[in-house]
């Protein structure tokens, strides 16, 4: 049944700077696009297709029309009314014939039509022939939304395809020059139902993972100094579904998110990244979805453009290396790995060999070009000895043959870290859960979850604040250059900090190292803090994810080697460094900013509008350690 296409709905415009971020295929919405509209001169990839405008003949080569991606999402946005307008169009394809007998205006049209058997049996219901004929009227193009006339006054028809952009293009505020191939891919997809509806519905779930219009605008990442998290905090706070809302701000979801329960009974790497078996004689090697999904990441690295490549250098000899620009990077998405309920068993254990490659991670720079590598987690002695390499790869995913050369040159040098891969832990500490050793906090942001992202039952039905979008991080070694641009230009700030803080720590177990200051100077590169304030929340922030974790002990343990209280030394030494924010009290100008979350606020907020100001984490958790100290003789960081 036919319904009236000016009472059909579409928000407007169409078009509008939310919807401008670049839109990435699938690899199966590829396949799947490609399938149905290859044969008729498409071509799809992942940011930006292509349509066949003009064929190849004898005396010049074919003409093309690039498709950015976003058209997709314009289209997904039209798609009850496209589907709803095709169906106009099957009736005229099949009423083509006949079309001196569709000229004229409404009243003729339609007693043309109820007169002709040959006619009036395209319809299904009797009322679509009203509409039909006020679609066609040649006097009055109300009702076809001012779109050109479907059939001329020589009573020949005009081209399906042509005419339904028309319409199309009358609802959509696309420029002129990039219009009329949006009206015939829309065409296109209506010819393959089942194909738009895929579109459309895999549009939608993005859609639904995403923050609200008025907020996406607001939504900046924060590159991240370290690409492995532990978020403690009591059950029920949501540490997993940070995760998970993370993973949503890619507009992926199903792609860049795996959650992996953590099973007691791991104590080796094996139970997290695979093993050979040679239960059935020829070496195998069973994969995992661990395994799988950094596989799938990868993948995420070749199918934005970036070269995968080997080079050779003096410090590091041949490793599998990616290269390209910065701007690149904007087409790669963080890949979120949550293991959840981490410390269920031993991560020293299961962890190992990952927590051994991931100080291996090594950036390079040069103006605005990188190259990126890392150690092996699948060595390539290990790949040689699988018999069955096919079954392997495609176990995988790598079977595709566009990833030929990338598949030759893992089986020669391994499977590494993809550099937009980001493992976050999830951790209750209770009886029936491990500790971490200092090797593993080490390597890893800790986040007392509840002083991140406290829960605010206030706020349950309208929250006043929202979590920044995190992202990979894209150093791993820090440099002046890094800094140039800060509040800290030379890093002698930063540097005269946590050279105070680590006099107290000196001759203690919880003394820093060269790695410590190397990855605060990464967080201020990170951070980019333009003012004292945000520089010393920094500060702050590295104080209650590297620092505080590290500390644990009774009275003899917490002294330091000059026999006084190491948690009032620290107290002492951070207020006079972390001045003037560790005095501030709540609503004054010296309170630190949030530099994890923004305020919710009306579009048009200026920036500091969406500063969120906090009192000093680190200063609220000492004095939690300190009076655990005292009241149960043994204190650490962990809730």
């Amino acid at each position: 049944m036919l319904k009236k296409l000016d009472e059909i709905e579409l928000n407007q415009p169409l078009v509008n700077n939310s919807k401008l971020v670049d839109y990435r295929l699938t690899q199966a919405q590829q396949k799947l696009l490609q399938n149905q509209l290859g044969a008729i001169g498409y071509g799809f990839d992942a940011y930006t297709s292509f349509a066949i405008t003009d064929k190849e003949s004898e005396d010049k080569p074919a003409n093309y029309a690039l498709i950015p991606n976003q058209y997709f999402i314009f289209a997904s946005e039209m798609y009850e009314f496209a589907t709803e307008l095709f169906k106009y169009f099957e009736i005229y394809e099949k009423l083509r014939p006949y079309a001196d007998s569709l000229l004229g205006d409404f009243s003729q049209i339609k007693e043309n039509i109820k007169s002709k058997q040959a006619l009036k049996q395209c319809f299904e219901f009797e009322g679509d022939i009203e509409l039909f004929a006020k679609f066609l009227d040649k006097n009055d193009a109300k009702y076809r939304l001012g779109s050109k006339r479907l059939i001329n006054d020589q009573g020949k028809p005009r081209g399906s395809r042509d005419c339904f952009g028309s319409v199309i293009l009358k609802e959509i505020n696309l420029p002129d020059a990039s219009s009329s191939i949006f009206g015939r891919l829309v065409y296109d997809l209506c010819q393959s139902p089942t194909t738009y509806r895929s579109v459309y519905e895999a549009y939608n779930q993005a859609k639904s993972s995403v923050p609200s219009v008025k907020h996406v605008a607001s939504v900046n990442s924060l590159f991240l100094s370290k690409p492995f998290l532990l978020l403690a905090g009591i059950s029920g706070t949501g540490k997993t579904r940070f995760v998970r809302e993370q993973a949503k701000t890619s507009g992926q979801f199903a792609e860049t998110y795996c959650l992996t329960s953590v099973r007691p009974d791991w104590h080796e790497p094996s139970d997290l990244l695979g093993y050979i078996s040679r239960l059935n004689g020829a070496a195998e090697y069973i994969t995992t979805d661990v395994l799988q999904f950094i596989a799938k990441a990868w993948r995420a690295i070749a199918d934005s453009g970036l070269t995968v490549e080997v080079q050779d250098s003096d410090d590091l000899g041949e490793r599998l290396v990616v290269t390209g620009e910065l701007d690149a990077l904007d087409k790669v998405l963080p890949y979120w790995l949550c293991l959840d309920e981490m410390n269920l068993a031993p991560v020293e254990q299961y962890f190992a060999d990952y927590l051994s490659v991931l100080e291996t991670r090594e950036w390079r720079w040069s103006d605005d070009s990188f190259t990126y590598s890392s150690d092996a987690l699948l060595k390539p002695a290990t790949i040689k000895e699988v018999a069955d390499k096919e079954k392997l790869r495609e176990a995988l995913g790598f079977d595709s043959e566009e990833y030929n050369e990338l598949w030759e040159l893992i089986c020669e040098y391994g499977l590494g870290i993809p550099f937009n891969l980001l493992v976050a832990g999830t951790v209750n500490m209770d009886e029936t859960t491990h500790g971490f050793s200092r090797k593993v906090i080490d390597r890893a942001l800790s986040f007392d979850f509840g002083a991140f992202f406290p829960n605010d039952y206030n706020e349950f039905f309208t929250p006043t604040s929202f979590n920044k979008r995190l992202s990979y991080p894209v150093r791993s070694h820090a440099s002046e250059a890094d800094l140039a641009n800060t509040f800290d230009a030379d890093g002698a700030k930063t540097v005269a900090f946590l050279s105070a803080v680590n006099t107290v720590l000196k001759n203690t177990p919880f003394e820093l190292a060269f790695r410590a200051l190397n990855e605060l100077l990464l967080a201020v590169a990170s951070s980019q803090p333009q003012d004292d304030l945000i520089l010393k929340a920094v500060w702050d922030d590295f104080m209650m994810c590297k620092v505080l974790p590290r500390i644990e002990g009774d009275t003899d343990k917490l002294t330091t080697s000059d026999g006084k209280a190491l948690l009032a030394e620290l107290n002492i030494v951070l207020a006079d460094q972390l001045a003037p924010i560790w005095q501030a009290e709540q609503g004054d100008k010296d309170q630190r900013p949030d530099l994890y979350r923004e305020k919710i606020v009306a579009d048009g907020a200026t920036d500091d509008e969406k500063v969120l100001r906090i009192p000093c984490r680190s200063k609220v958790k000492l004095k939690w350690m300190s009076e655990r100290l005292a009241n149960a003789t043994f204190t650490s960081f962990w809730p």
